[in-house]
């Protein structure tokens, strides 16, 4: 088969894949609703730990998550969440909320939207653990 052929094929079928995936709505960003939405999504990359409080973001797409090891974060990525203790990173404000860039290359970086009060309150959190 010619390259050209199988590059049109394969750049088609992708293509349709993440069409047909889109309409499906299986793109849409996580919400996690409740701290046992929270608590289960956390337990899930971390079963280790033992979650101690939930702090939800008004939007859903994001948690503090306060375990006995410290304190640690639970975005959304898509329809599936990203969790990560807050040992080393680097915390930037923007005017939808604020950014965390992790030293870390397997996430390095999430934007989190929230209100002015609940950035208030984040930061506060973030600096005291």
């Amino acid at each position: 088969m010619p390259l050209e052929i199988l590059l049109i094929l394969v750049v088609g079928g992708i293509s349709v894949t993440a069409l047909l995936l889109h309409l499906s709505g299986r793109s849409n960003r996580r919400v996690m609703q409740t701290e046992e939405d929270v608590t289960a999504e956390w337990l899930r990359q971390f079963p280790d730990d033992f979650v101690q409080g939930v702090i939800v973001s008004l939007d859903g797409h994001s948690a503090l998550v306060q375990t006995e090891t410290g304190l640690g974060l639970l975005w959304s990525h898509g329809a599936d969440t990203v969790g990560r203790h807050l040992l080393d990173y680097d915390l930037v404000d923007r005017p939808e909320g604020f950014q965390i860039y992790f030293h870390d290359f397997a996430a390095p970086q999430a934007l989190l939207h929230l209100s002015p009060e609940e950035c208030k309150t984040w930061k506060n959190l973030m600096e005291r653990s």
